[in-house]
């Protein structure tokens, strides 16, 4: 019998087999259905923004909105006094779609505009669910639509771009928050201040966060409104433009934190309840209100939202030349439980009737258009649960993402810091957390991300120094807490990024131990920015020990990013003792030592290896790290031959291996 491929690589998932070519082929289905039983592709099946909206064209402006429960609708602005009037009043067409034609002269750029929608029984004041420009008003805070149709376009500096995936080095950011200020920094800041940092600590790709608009500046950006319009309160649309090439220019790919799998409540600013149907782009009953996030949940199995949201895919890599995606919450979309109070201890939890088999298909659809419209694009899934296939190819009955979010691991690190002390850690724990993954899917590894470092919760150094970073982290009036912290906070990035097998991913700030945690301006802290921002200050200061942890991630990346085929050679375990605390691992020529021992330091600790000259190429106990330089890493280590082992290739290396010390060495022939 010829199984389909997912079933081939993992035999466990054989008795799943049915499932899984079902969910492939309803994905077939409806892919045929979409384009029309292939009268069209995925690509012009999601050309949506191109119709809808507001579009200025030859004969003058055209705006179009799908609103099958209307009744009638208005437009009106800073055009018509914001009064209704017959000229700008929508006329029905076909399939619930509106439509209203002006003439040149009756809109203007810059002008400011909402919709009023009639239903039977009532009336709602709208912004257009396909508006690619909202703003709100500073003194009233009402968000309204504005037409937006500058004189002259955007130009492309660099018009086509490949992202460097080998491997991708991550830099997650939001651009409100990468001030130093505090206040809401903008796209032009973030690409004059922020982005030349990312390209000197070795970074290849920033993911941006919190890009489509949002009502709440304190929802992280998760809470979207208008899926179309960058939010204003950065800049223009062309900034981010800007903001796209220059990082393009400069060899970095842009990803989007991209967020289909709820939306906002909000009726007068989001789709909530757009016109008088509050379920025209969600679901009926009780599940269309996420019981955890306060928000609401899309129905993907009706085809205007499908449209609606593969259009909105294909809009920001069109429009505004992003590389990929980073989909947040697909967990929450995979079950119908939204992953809540789930366990997933086996594989029969993830076929056992508890799916949403439409969002399954969308997700699926999904990376086929993206990677239909740029061939080179990068699809990231946020998901927790461990559901098979997620990132592997749709050809072999996978979902069709490139990477899946080991967020195994920084719940990995928070649990060994909070109940383990420092004696007690296992470096066989840790080798098998970074290195547990499927064979034929591509996972994004990362210590800690935004997530880690919320209100309520603390980043890895502040879990490991905690209070004594406010007093003792001035260089010459380090204490214990703070060696500790620096030593560890090294070890640990160094674990995680070395054993990747795909990608690696930072939160900004997170890189030089950035204090404290984020708090978003709000009621309950007087709607203060003092938490919401990046105090590049202190790394930047020299006087500080914050600038070691920078400078140590940034040769990492280095390292990392300038192997050649470091993605492509097989992390290989050489040595574990939990006893001694210590862990070895080659990775091509690169041998990787860590001895996470607090107190015990070991000479001549042996590992066989492959034969060969090693030298020390990176060290944390570097002084220029916050170490203490207690090896000579100007010494070449040479293998001790041993008969027993010749006809392998081996030999014996002896390292000197003090406390709380990792090292990377090289091998040269």
């Amino acid at each position: 019998m010829k199984h389909i491929g997912l079933v081939k690589n993992d035999p466990w998932l054989e008795p799943f087999e049915k499932a899984i070519v079902d969910r492939h082929e309803h994905t077939c289905y409806k892919a045929s259905e979409l384009t029309c039983h292939g009268k069209q592709t995925l690509s012009e099946f999601a050309d949506g923004y191109l119709y809808f909206g507001l579009h200025r064209t030859q004969q003058g402006w055209v705006f179009r909105e799908w609103a099958p429960n209307a009744t009638a609708i208005y437009m009106v602005g800073d055009f018509n006094s914001w009064c209704e009037m017959p000229q700008y009043q929508l006329k029905p067409k076909d399939n619930g779609v509106w439509e209203l034609q002006l003439r040149h002269t009756a809109l203007h750029h810059g002008d400011h505009f909402k919709l009023h929608i009639y239903w039977d029984g009532g009336m709602g004041e709208r912004i257009p669910a396909w508006a690619n420009r909202v703003v709100q008003d500073p003194q009233t805070h009402i968000f309204s639509a504005q037409v937006w149709a500058p004189e002259h376009e955007y130009k492309w500096r660099k018009r086509s771009f490949k992202p460097n995936t080998a491997p991708l080095l991550i830099y997650e950011c939001h651009i409100g928050m990468a001030q130093d200020e505090e206040r809401v920094g903008t796209y032009r800041e973030f690409q004059e201040k922020i982005l030349p940092r990312v390209i000197k600590a070795g970074y290849n790709c920033i993911q941006i966060m919190a890009i489509a608009e949002h009502p709440y500046y304190g929802s992280f950006g998760y809470h979207v409104s208008s899926f179309f319009a960058p939010s204003s309160r950065f800049g223009t649309p062309e900034e981010l433009k800007e903001l796209v090439d220059t990082a393009h220019q400069n060899g970095i790919a842009v990803i989007m934190d991209i967020v289909h799998s709820h939306a906002v409540k909000n009726e007068a600013e989001g789709l909530g309840n757009f016109a008088g149907d509050p379920c025209q782009y969600f679901m009926q009953g009780p599940r269309r209100e996420h019981p955890a996030w306060d928000s609401l949940c899309f129905d993907y199995g009706k085809n205007e939202v499908l449209h609606f949201l593969l259009s909105n895919c294909k809009y920001w890599l069109d429009e505004f030349h992003f590389d990929g995606y980073r989909f947040d919450g697909v967990t929450s979309m995979l079950y119908y439980s939204h992953g809540l109070g789930e366990s997933f201890d086996g594989y029969g939890d993830y076929y056992n009737g508890h799916q949403d088999d439409e969002a399954i298909a969308y997700l699926t659809l999904a990376n086929l258009l993206i990677h239909e419209v740029k061939p080179s694009a990068i699809t990231i899934a946020e998901e927790v649960s461990g559901m098979p296939g997620l990132a592997a190819p749709f050809r072999l009955g996978g979902y069709g993402f490139d990477y899946r979010m080991a967020m195994n691991i920084p719940d990995f690190w928070i649990k060994t810091i909070k109940e383990f002390k420092d004696e007690d850690w296992k470096p066989s724990s840790m080798f098998w957390e970074t290195t547990n993954r499927r064979n034929d899917e591509k996972t994004i590894s990362y210590a800690e991300s935004h997530d880690q470092a919320l209100v309520g919760d603390k980043t890895i150094v502040f879990r490991l120094i905690d209070a004594d970073m406010y007093w003792h982290f001035k260089k010459g009036d380090e204490n214990f807490m703070a060696h500790r912290g620096i030593a560890l906070h090294k070890m640990i990035r160094l674990l995680t990024a070395s054993t990747i097998n795909g990608g690696y991913l930072n939160f900004m700030g997170n890189e030089f131990g950035h204090p404290e945690w984020i708090d978003f301006p709000r009621g309950g802290n007087g709607w203060s920015h003092k938490y919401a921002r990046r105090q590049w200050h202190l790394v930047d200061d020299h006087e500080l020990c914050y600038h070691y942890l920078g400078d140590f991630d940034r040769e990492l990346m280095h390292l990392i990013g300038g192997t050649k085929n470091f993605q492509k050679s097989k992390v290989q375990e050489i040595w574990h003792n939990d006893g001694d605390q210590v862990l070895a691992f080659t990775r091509g020529d690169l041998l990787f030592v860590f001895n996470f021992s607090p107190n015990r330091s070991f000479s001549d600790y042996g590992f066989l290896v492959p034969e060969g000259s090693y030298h020390v190429v990176l060290n944390t106990d570097n002084p220029d790290f916050g170490g203490f330089q207690l090896t000579d890493d100007s010494v070449e280590h040479l293998t001790l031959h041993d008969e027993l082992y010749a006809d392998d290739g081996k030999g014996w290396l002896k390292l000197y291996l003090p406390a709380r010390l990792a090292m990377v060495l090289k091998r040269s022939n």
